[in-house]
């Protein structure tokens, strides 16, 4: 029995422990970063940009500045020469060796605005609505410039920077195209699919927030920020953009309102207000309105691809050759560049044994927004593009969808993948066949039939998804552009009467860290999961660590935990020995007592915490008082959930309104902690993904390069009664490198639902001639595919 395996049979593992946290914000007493009010804090409101592209030829401040209560306009040419631009995390270099074209990202806009919503100016004021009615003040003149918005539209379109004269950031591939076209050349049989995945705005519940604030007396800067990783922010704030010393900035992400990954990135306002509190000697605070996060969060998804699949008489996979063009924005986010080629052309394998793969990526500046991670981060822009094209397959040889995935899944691991990965370990075909039954397919004819009758089009849609979480090892990462490491660290400081404080690096935003963490120091040592306290998102009390995303947190901040446990079990183990007056190899340790082995002499664990903070009678020569470790943890490979999601739906032909009727998800996780929180974060990410397969959709005039979905009135968010009872269930292969076994699971909802879907709705539009159809299948856009299918 593996160590994982040992680890998964420990009490509190498994079980459905209820949030620790959750007591403070259903009584209303967590506390967000615009529940904070400072000593002497004012309010920053940003002036933006209401053209998509053009230069400034002026901007007057001075009516703004004579208004009450304004404390400072600050402009571009304040902040000139004073720091440096908004650095990209993940270098990527072209396809003929050169690097990525990297323009500056200005704080404020210098002499240019890019995007509506670019940063112009910051006004600062005694009070918020002195400050919004100061912004609406500042004179500004600008020449109108041609905008492009659309990325197939982008080389061909004005130049947004000097540095990329066609707009092209870069062009990237992976793969031998070669020895994929001659695979092409042979084939029997060759399927095409052109498709888009539409752009996505986060909209996490807390919009962003910061304060910046200074103290003279000590030189110090306290950032409170809603944040997924603190310590990145204040480095990449720190080390690249203000020049700062960084044990000088202290960056506290208190409770945070999800995220979905929108939260990782250094953005603009938070190093402006930093700077500002300095020059003003005041905290200043800013709150994104909702319309405001609609305009400047950085947005998701956003490819355009053209995929093709080669196949054998029987339907197995021979080669995939794939071109996809990746809209960036108008300028690099943190870590943007790694979003359409590390994070999604790496996972085009999916679940099958095609040999050969080909992928090139053209990513390019457009005025809009900047897009990068949004849960999922380029693994559902992979599992989209690669489950629709294995279902128009399976439609194209005449196999039923889950029949063309039996024959093509992978069975023997570990697998190298032609696209760098090597999975460690699945259970693909288990999968489908719980999901399979979990769906009652065999039944799917019957309930058709009944839905042909009610005058409605009903249809079974399939994905088998895998994804990368939990992205390393570092020297790995950073040979492939990564400019920060990719390790976690925990703490664990025991106290005197044995209870625990956990500091980590990983951070919560929804996620239940305090809860599940908790429940892996309780089972390792044997104590009650209440007398442990989890301790993150404050650089001035956690350790250096790279926060969460990517799924990463249970699988490597869990992991560093682990690590860090081993420390206390062996220094503990020598205090036990020295108690019970024995060698320190005859003892053992499990469920909270040492004990000599072969003998009933033992000690608790709260006597050695107490011993090693009491050494009285104690071997200090030999050992130090205390009980308190820390760990690093950078993992040797990514972890790879994967499963299958089976949806069905009714489509009425005569409105185009889609209803998912059912769907299962059946998932593979590894070792699952804590059930009811992994069966939560699957619920989320089944509604994100639902609703940008039904509903969401990010849209830009293409003249104007106004953002037309500018609030909730235009921008549909999925709701409780768009979503049908979903059927859940697991299968578990442990991950075979992390001492808990498990894999990951925030995202895998947002995954592997959207291909479910439309491949359901295009099944049930099949009988009516309609082909193809991209997200969001709005009622709208399903009638008008129904008309036009029409002879």
């Amino acid at each position: 029995m593996g160590a994982s395996d040992a680890f998964a049979k420990l009490p509190h593992i498994g079980e459905s422990v209820r949030r620790k946290e959750d007591y403070r914000f259903l009584t209303g007493s967590g506390q967000y970063t615009d529940d904070i009010i400072l000593p002497n804090q004012r309010y920053a409101v940003f002036v933006r940009s209401p053209h998509a592209h053009a230069t400034i030829r002026r901007i007057d401040t001075s009516r703004a500045e004579a208004m009450p209560g304004v404390a400072r306009v600050f402009t571009g040419k304040d902040i000139e020469g004073k720091m440096n631009g908004l650095p990209c995390g993940w270098l990527i270099t072209s396809t003929d060796g050169t690097p990525m074209k990297e323009p500056p990202h200005p704080v404020l806009a210098q002499g240019k605005v890019r995007y509506v919503g670019d940063h112009v100016a910051m006004v600062v004021a005694d009070t918020a609505v002195q400050a919004r009615d100061a912004a609406e003040a500042v004179e500004v003149e600008y020449d109108v410039l041609p905008a492009v918005v659309d990325v197939r539209d982008a080389s061909r379109a004005t130049a947004l920077h000097d540095v990329a004269p066609d707009n092209r950031c870069y062009k990237w591939a992976i793969g031998d195209k070669a020895q994929v076209d001659a695979v092409f050349a042979k084939a029997a049989h060759v399927t095409k699919l052109d498709l888009t995945n539409n752009r996505l705005i986060p909209n996490a519940l807390e919009p962003r927030a910061a304060i910046g604030s200074y103290n003279r007396a000590n030189d110090e800067y306290t950032l409170y920020v809603a944040n997924q990783n603190p310590h990145v922010e204040r480095l990449l704030m720190t080390a690249f953009v203000l020049g700062l010393p960084e044990h000088k900035v202290r960056v506290i992400a208190p409770d945070v309102g999800g995220g979905f990954g929108s939260k990782i990135f250094l953005y603009a306002e938070d190093v402006a207000l930093t700077w500002a509190a300095k020059q003003l000697n005041c905290a200043v605070k800013w709150t994104a309105d909702r319309s405001e996060a609609f305009l400047s969060d950085a947005h998701g998804r956003d490819h355009a691809t053209h995929a093709e699949m080669a196949m054998d008489s029987q339907g197995k996979f021979l080669a995939l050759r794939v071109h996809t063009d990746a809209n960036l924005g108008a300028y690099l986010s943190t870590f943007s560049t790694a979003v359409p080629t590390i994070l999604y052309a790496t996972l085009l394998a999916g679940q099958y044994t095609t040999p050969q793969i080909y992928v090139e990526v053209d990513a390019w500046f457009t005025n809009t927004a900047p897009v990068d991670a949004y849960r999922g981060a380029g693994r559902p822009e992979a599992t989209y593009m690669l489950e629709r094209l294995v279902s128009r397959c399976a439609w194209d040889m005449g196999l039923p969808q889950d029949e063309i995935r039996e024959r093509n899944f992978i069975q023997s691991f570990p697998y190298q993948t032609p696209v760098a990965l090597q999975y460690d370990t699945g259970d693909y075909h288990g999968a489908l066949f719980k999901a399979n039954a979990l769906a009652d397919v065999k039944g799917f004819e019957q309930r058709r039939q009944a839905s042909e009758a009610k005058g409605l089009k009903r249809g079974l849609g399939y994905s088998s998804y895998i994804e990368a979480c939990g992205i390393a090892p570092s020297n790995i990462a950073g040979a492939l552009g990564a400019r920060a490491g990719l390790f976690e660290c925990g703490e664990i400081r025991v106290h005197p009467t044995g209870s625990v404080t956990v500091f980590t690096g990983s951070h919560s935003h929804g996620q239940g860290h305090e809860t599940t963490f908790a429940q892996v120091v309780a089972a390792r040592l044997g104590i009650p999961v209440e007398n442990v306290d989890v301790v993150h998102g404050d650089t001035g009390r956690v350790p250096f660590g790279m926060g969460t995303y990517g799924s990463r947190s249970i699988s490597v901040g869990g992991a560093a935990i682990m690590k860090a446990l081993d420390k206390i079990e062996t220094k503990a183990k020598k205090i036990a020995a020295h108690l019970m007056e024995s060698g320190e190899g005859d003892v053992e340790f499990s469920n909270g007592e040492f004990r000599i082995k072969g003998t009933d002499k033992k000690v608790t664990f709260g006597q050695v915490a107490l011993t090693a903070y009491v050494p009285h009678n104690y071997p200090l020569d030999k050992l130090e008082p205390g009980l308190n470790e820390t760990a690093f943890y950078d993992p040797t490979n990514f972890t790879f959930p994967a499963g299958t999601y089976i949806c069905e739906v009714e489509v009425d032909p005569q409105t185009g309104v889609v209803k998912v009727d059912r769907f299962t998800a059946v998932d593979d996780f590894g070792t699952i902690i804590n059930p009811m929180i992994v069966e939560g974060q699957v619920h989320g990410g089944l509604v994100q993904g639902i609703g940008q397969a039904l509903l969401e959709n990010c849209v830009y005039d293409k003249e104007s390069g106004q953002l037309l979905t500018g609030s909730f009135m235009d921008y549909a968010m999925p709701r409780a009664d768009d979503m049908p009872k979903f059927t859940l269930d697991t299968v578990c292969t442990p991950c075979t490198h992390n001492p808990l076994g498990t894999k990951g699971c925030g995202e895998a909802g947002a995954i592997g639902s959207p291909p479910a879907v439309i491949n359901a709705v295009l099944d049930a539009l099949h009988g009516l001639g309609v082909k193809e159809l991209d997200m969001p299948a709005s009622p709208s856009r399903v009638w008008e595919a129904i008309q036009a299918a029409k002879p």
